[in-house]
């Protein structure tokens, strides 16, 4: 298969994946068109026969076609080249998506989605717990579900259990709508010294990556999160972001509604035009440095536990999660 019909096929995928739901060629045609891709229909239905045949999707009949697993992972592996920019453009789609309102406590938040060995599962409670508690992530509201349901578009599988934690990209979304917008600079690492943050000591720039920092971290066992939330020195997944200078008080307000909440992931709130941890900051602007949500899913995998992660997987209502408890 050429270049041209891999691009082809992963821009059909994304499509699928996007609408949660069985999609006909005709509606998937006119959905490539609104992305600049002009794809007739019957072109459409040759790329998805060959599709069907690989695997990436299935054939409901007038339905249409609906996303596999096998699909799901091509569509996250293809064509890294296209890919470059993904998660910086994913991080505005979802923040631009989101709904919660802070006084109604209503609305959609945005979720990463994490699964693990049911077996593990009394364990990895008792150290998520651990670093929720500690203040190392996006408060301590999570999403469970059991092997067979769905969780942030994506099904869990036999003899897995899942948690949805909340994406640190969420106060991107209640930021704007309170009327802030937020530039995402980078994710990466952070190191902590006796509970308080101290330097990034790596960084990776969103619109340079194809895959979320915090992930890669993650799996290359660079996190140190349990023994951070345990003797409050440690490196940790961080983000950064800058807001205006004009909108610092609007900012410190949304930031203790959230606290009030218990969704609160910021560490720190720089000074107009100052640096903070070394970082650079534009005149005019303000550094904010937020705690990963994936963070207590790092610290389940530091202590020998395989996960899966997902970061930034879908919106999901507010409704949905519970507190964390044991």
């Amino acid at each position: 298969m050429d270049i041209h019909a891999q691009r082809k096929i992963a821009a059909i995928l994304r499509v699928l994946s996007e609408a949660g739901a069985p999609l006909g060629s005709t509606k998937i045609a006119r959905s490539l068109r609104q992305r600049g891709i002009d794809i007739r229909g019957r072109m459409v239905r040759y790329y998805l026969e060959e599709m069907d045949r690989l695997g990436f999707t299935e054939n409901l009949g007038r339905p249409g076609r609906r996303l596999t697993e096998l699909g799901r992972e091509e569509m996250e592996s293809a064509v890294a080249v296209d890919r470059v920019g993904y998660v910086s453009a994913r991080v505005d789609e979802l923040a631009y998506k989101l709904t919660f309102d802070t006084e109604t406590r209503k609305g959609t938040v945005i979720l990463n989605y994490s699964s693990l060995p049911k077996s593990a599962e009394p364990t990895a409670r008792q150290i998520m717990k651990k670093v929720l508690d500690a203040g190392l992530g996006m408060g301590k509201h999570i999403a469970p579900a059991e092997a067979g349901e769905n969780l942030a578009g994506r099904q869990v599988g036999e003899g897995r259990t899942a948690y949805g934690t909340i994406c640190s990209v969420t106060i991107n979304g209640v930021l704007k709508n309170a009327g802030v917008p937020v530039t995402s600079r980078f994710g990466g690492l952070l190191e902590l010294r006796e509970g308080e943050p101290y330097r990034f000591t790596q960084i990776v720039n969103y619109d340079g990556t194809t895959i979320d920092p915090i992930e890669i971290f993650i799996k290359g066992q660079m996190t140190s999160v349990y023994e951070a939330a345990k003797t409050g020195t440690g490196t940790i997944g961080a983000s950064f972001r800058e807001v205006p200078a004009a909108a610092l008080p609007r900012v410190q307000q949304v930031i203790a509604k959230l606290d009030q909440l218990g969704l609160n992931g910021v560490l720190m709130v720089g000074l107009p035009g100052q640096n903070i941890l070394d970082v650079p900051v534009s005149q005019g602007r303000v550094g904010v440095v937020i705690a990963a949500g994936l963070n207590a899913i790092a610290a389940v995998e530091e202590t020998g536990i395989p996960t899966e992660n997902h970061a930034m997987s879908e919106l999901c209502e507010f409704d949905r999660l519970v507190m964390l408890s044991w």
